[in-house]
């Protein structure tokens, strides 16, 4: 264990609910390892949870896009340095990240993401009888968890639903590592050409939205709230689905657990916080970059190396989750870091919370019976790219 590591290696699953074994070994023996990263930069990748919280809260650490080494690839391409993008916050360090996060930290505060909950429930119904209508068995994903994921977050940006096919496949097809680069870069042209489009109806006949809100503030050109509009779909839509699909995946599959939660429905809240630390499916591209000589877990990280986080390892750590391989409902799981943690934490983490609790809550409702329709080994995965997903999930009741 002494050499360093492949960027590869953290890719390698081999369980559909289990990090990568190799985690394991680090943690014990390197908790700040090594790791060759695809420009051929030696860097590091942590694998502890405290190790993890450290560096996404130092400020010592940027995430700035132009210093950093990206530790995957994309299509299979080194994804080069480039310059600070007007509007994407999220590579951004303070006080541009600051600037730009603080317009939009009021529209997703948990009372505010509260409000959404009719309709989310609203959604998810309307979703179940798309399901029945279909007929059993149906492919969750399709039917129910990319739809109701999409169709929230789309009517609270302000995107029209009923135009989701000029824009709902990119964030696809930007996440998916084995998507035809063409296509991807056709439909991330499309979708961005058809924001601008919206931006500019929503400044002449405003609508209650974000992009209404923000456009009346006359505090962002078009490009800016473009580019923050393709933020928060990119963003929040794949992962929230992805947690959907993946969770209903791995309760199925965790027979104890569904039967526990569906004689306690009061239990389902906690059943989601353990299912976001159990999945954690944010993966691989959670990476910092050091602006000066860091003393970190007994080693020196000098400027400009990159320190990969591996959110998927830190909340398997022993040291923080008892039995942390297992999944379990009734475990104390605050402080996990599904959403990452510091100033970058996931601003929709409580949106997120919302779609997720419409969405289990109407499936254990309405489908008592739920179960697999394929064998477990059958359901196909999305293993790399950067969030993990269940490419369909089909069911039957």
């Amino acid at each position: 264990m002494s050499n360093a590591i492949s960027f590869e290696e953290p890719w390698a699953r081999t369980h559909q609910f289990d990090p990568p074994a190799i985690f394991g070994a680090l943690r014990e023996e390197r908790p700040l390892a090594r790791m060759v990263y695809p420009d051929g930069h030696v860097g590091w990748i942590t694998s502890s949870y405290d190790l993890a919280r450290t560096v996404l809260s130092d400020p010592r650490f940027s995430h700035s896009t132009e210093i950093g080494h990206f530790p995957v690839t994309h299509r299979g391409q080194v994804m080069p340095n480039h310059p600070r993008i007007p509007g994407m916050f999220i590579h951004m360090d303070p006080p541009h990240h600051t600037h730009y996060r603080r317009m939009l930290t009021g529209e997703f505060t948990a009372r505010r993401a509260s409000r959404l909950t009719a309709r989310a429930e609203a959604v998810a119904a309307e979703q179940i009888d798309v399901m029945r209508q279909h007929g059993s068995p149906a492919d969750l994903v399709k039917h129910f968890a990319k739809p109701l994921s999409l169709r929230v977050l789309s009517e609270f940006v302000g995107l029209p639903y009923e135009e989701v096919g000029r824009y709902g496949h990119a964030p696809t097809l930007l996440h998916d590592p084995d998507a035809d680069p063409q296509e991807a870069g056709a439909a991330m042209g499309q979708a961005v050409a058809f924001f601008a489009e919206v931006i500019e109806r929503r400044r002449k006949e405003p609508q209650d939205d974000l992009i209404s809100r923000l456009a009346a503030e006359d505090r962002l050109s078009d490009e800016e709230l473009c580019n923050m509009v393709t933020l928060l779909l990119f963003a929040g839509y794949e992962t929230t689905e992805s947690a959907l699909a993946v969770g209903v995946f791995a309760l199925l599959h965790h027979a104890d657990q569904l039967a526990a939660l569906r004689a306690d429905p009061d239990k389902l809240d906690a059943a989601i916080e353990e299912l976001l630390r159990y999945l954690t499916v944010n993966q691989y591209d959670t990476y910092r970059t050091a602006l000066e000589d860091v003393e970190l877990g007994g080693e020196t990280v000098r400027k400009g190396d990159s320190v990969t986080v591996s959110l998927p390892a830190a909340n398997r750590d022993p040291a923080k989750f008892t039995c942390p391989a297992e999944l379990d409902i009734d475990r104390e799981t605050s402080g996990h870091m599904a959403f990452g943690f510091g100033i970058h934490q996931c601003l929709g983490q409580n949106l997120a919370r919302v779609e997720l609790r419409a969405g289990l809550s109407a499936l254990l409702r309405e489908f008592p019976d739920l179960g697999l329709a394929a064998a477990f080994e059958e359901v196909p995965l999305r293993l790399k790219g950067s969030v993990f997903a269940v490419k369909s999930l089909p069911v039957s009741w």
